[in-house]
C-alpha cells in the first residue's frame, strides 16, 4: 500500500505492509525449505543405488544357498531376500516422486489402443489375485479407445490400483470396466470388500497414508503407488477418482483425454454404486475443478 501523512490510516497502511512483508519472507522461507527437502530426497535416493545394488548382489549368493543352511538361517535368507526387494521398489518409487517434484517427468505419448494396456494390467494381476482368493472380470468396449497415452505409465497406473483392490477386496470380486466417449476413455476398478470411509477417500493418494494402520498389508506395497498413479494421470491431463464404503467397497476411476489438451467434463465410466443410504461424496484429484456427473448404477 502506498503509504502518505502521519495519520491513522498511514499508520494501517505501514502495519499493513509490514506483515505484507513478514508473509512474503515466511512464504520464500518454506519454497525454500520444500525445495531443498525435495533435492534431499532426490540426492539421498540416488546415493543408495550403489550401495543398495552391492547388498542386493550379496543378498542374492545367499538366497542362492539357502538350501545349505539350517532352518533358522534359510528363514533369515529368505526374509532378506524379500525385503531387499521392497527396499529397491521403495527406492524406486521414490526416485519417481523426486522427478514429479523436480517437474522432470516427461510424457511419452503414442496413439494406442488403451483396451491392449488394460488386458495387458488384468493378465499381469490375475495370478496374484489368485493366490488371494479373488476373481478378476474385464469389460470393455467392441470398438477400438484409442488415445494419447504413455503405456508405462498408464500400466503402472493401472497395477497399482489392480493391487490395491485385490489387497482390499477379501476374497470378494473384482471388476475392470472400460468405457469411453467423444473426448475420453475411462477405466474403472471396483472392488467388493472392505470399502473406504469419506475421510479415507479423501486421503487415499497421500504419500505413504494408510487407512487403517492396524490392517496388516498382504501384498507388502511401498504406500506411494497411488501417490504416482495421481502424478501420472494428472501428467496426461486425466483424472484419478476414488468413491468408498465401508462394508461395500471401493471403486478407482481413471479418465484419460482421447487427445492432448482436451478437457474432461464428464467421464464415460462408472464410479458411485447405488446403496439404500445416502451416497458419499465422490474425490476427483486431477486438473479440471468441475463437479462430477451423476453416474448410473454398475
Amino acid at each position: 500500500m502506498s503509504v502518505k501523512g502521519r495519520d491513522e490510516l498511514a499508520t494501517l497502511g505501514r502495519s499493513f505492509n509490514e506483515m505484507a512483508a513478514s508473509l512474503q519472507d515466511q512464504f520464500e522461507r518454506l519454497n525454500g525449505l520444500s525445495k531443498v527437502q525435495q533435492r534431499f530426497v532426490s540426492d539421498v535416493s540416488h546415493e543408495l543405488r550403489t550401495p543398495l545394488t552391492t547388498i542386493r548382489m550379496a543378498s542374492e549368493m545367499i538366497f542362492e544357498a539357502r538350501g545349505g543352511f539350517d532352518a533358522g538361517t534359510r528363514r533369515s535368507a529368505e526374509l532378506l531376500h524379500t525385503q531387499v526387494d521392497r527396499f529397491e521398489s521403495l527406492l524406486a518409487d521414490l526416485l519417481e516422486i523426486s522427478r514429479f517434484d523436480a517437474g522432470a517427468a516427461v510424457l511419452d505419448a503414442e496413439h494406442l489402443d488403451v483396451r491392449a494396456i488394460v488386458r495387458r494390467a488384468v493378465d499381469l494381476a490375475a495370478p496374484l489375485a489368485e493366490r488371494m482368493g479373488t476373481l478378476i472380470s474385464y469389460v470393455e468396449p467392441t470398438e477400438p479407445c484409442r488415445a494419447d497415452v504413455d503405456p508405462r505409465r498408464v500400466e503402472r497406473i493401472l497395477r497399482n490400483l489392480l493391487a490395491n483392490a485385490v489387497e482390499h477386496a477379501d476374497r470378494n470380486p473384482i471388476e475392470v470396466v472400460v468405457a469411453s466417449s467423444e473426448s475420453a476413455v475411462s477405466v474403472s476398478v471396483v472392488d467388493h470388500g472392505i470399502g473406504m470411509t469419506q475421510r479415507q477417500t479423501e486421503h487415499v493418494f497421500d504419500r505413504f497414508w494408510r487407512g487403517d494402520p492396524s490392517r496388516a498389508r498382504t501384498i507388502g506395497g511401498t504406500g506411494l503407488g497411488l501417490a504416482i498413479s495421481l502424478e501420472d494421470a494428472r501428467l496426461h491431463g486425466g483424472l484419478l477418482e476414488a468413491w468408498g464404503r465401508p462394508g461395500v467397497g471401493a471403486t478407482f476411476r481413471l479418465t484419460l483425454p482421447l487427445r492432448a489438451g482436451v478437457v474432461i467434463d464428464s467421464p464415460p465410466g462408472p464410479l458411485e454404486r447405488a446403496h439404500e443410504d445416502v451416497e458419499p461424496v465422490p474425490v476427483r484429484h486431477g486438473p479440471s475443478p468441475a463437479a462430477l456427473p451423476e453416474l448410473g448404477d454398475l
